[in-house]
């Protein structure tokens, strides 16, 4: 498997992923950003950059890449200066170097490594599944400003009653309200025995309809169906034990010097033992929770040493 799988996937962990010999490819946090000629949203991104000046050996790929192939860290160590070396001749023969999802690489007319970042994946794990979005835009009324160009159009005008003062005027007013109440009253009198009469018709026309539709009706059960009870089996793991390295050394004083100068410092180091190599291992400190474990990594790669590894044990 290729170093550029391995670099995407620590691309979405980490904001630097050093590749010993050849530089870094770093990745800054981008906000959401709005489009405003497209009318298009873009959600929060990590934006990938590269330094060619940032190529010392912080360990993190390397350590990743030998667990992955469950390989030495000294053997991959020598196979990722190999691949190092020859991006480096391919670069200086004028070749382009694509790396897939990534980005390409080139030098320019002074020599320098050109960095172009690809756009197709977003390494910002709290933005997964989120797209750009074109919204269409809103069309609003404007009444307001249609009143107004109606009323400059056709203006209205409104002149105040003249009250009356005689006294006769009033009592004309009420002695045609009376007469008009009479009138209506007579008529309706007239007509009440055969509005009686529709009404009981139309009523009666109801009911027999009524009484068709229950006949015709389908009536379903609803009941609810009761659905199989599903049991999976549920298998236990080991727990692996994530160490943050801090150095391994010939002499095992030398190593318990180092345990006693980081706890002073507040760290709970310990010696973890010598490994295959003879030489005595100390950790800052040891996690069962991985997440936990990288959080601490990177606070000390960049506070304190960025010699610090991870090494995980089942």
């Amino acid at each position: 498997m290729g170093i550029e799988h391995y670099l995407k996937e620590l691309l979405y962990r980490y904001n630097c992923v050093v590749v010993p010999g050849f530089g870094a490819f770093l990745a800054q946090i981008k906000s959401a950003v709005v489009n405003e000629s497209t009318h298009t949203l873009y959600p929060p991104t990590k934006i990938i950059s590269f330094n060619e000046q940032l190529s010392s050996n912080d360990g993190l790929l390397v350590s990743f890449m030998a667990e992955a192939e469950n390989t030495s860290y000294d053997e991959m160590l020598q196979k990722v200066n190999d691949i190092s070396q020859k991006w480096k001749h391919d670069l200086k023969a004028g070749e382009r170097l694509v790396l897939p999802n990534i980005g390409k690489l080139y030098l320019n007319g002074a020599h320098k490594i050109q960095f172009e970042p690809s756009n197709k994946i977003n390494y910002l794990s709290s933005s997964f599944g989120l797209s750009s979005y074109v919204s269409v835009p809103v069309t609003r009324e404007v009444l307001k400003e249609e009143v107004v160009t109606m009323e400059e159009k056709i203006p209205f005008i409104i002149t105040p009653e003249r009250r009356k003062t005689q006294a006769l005027r009033p009592l004309l007013k009420y002695a045609a309200v009376a007469l008009l109440a009479l009138s209506t009253g007579l008529t309706g009198f007239r007509f009440v025995d055969e509005n009686i009469n529709n009404d009981q018709i139309v009523q009666q026309e109801a009911q027999e309809q009524v009484s068709r539709n229950i006949q015709e009706a389908t009536f379903f059960d609803t009941a609810p169906l009761e659905l199989p009870v599903l049991s999976l089996p549920v298998t236990k793991t080991n727990t692996n034990v994530h160490h943050i390295v801090a150095g391994a050394f010939r002499v095992r004083a030398n190593a318990d010097k180092k345990v006693g100068q980081l706890r002073r410092k507040g760290y709970d180091a310990s010696y973890l033992g010598p490994n295959k190599f003879g030489l005595h291992m100390v950790a800052y400190g040891s996690y069962t929770d991985v997440d936990i474990a990288l959080d601490s990594l990177k606070s000390i790669k960049r506070n304190v040493s960025g010699d610090a590894w991870l090494l995980s044990v089942k």
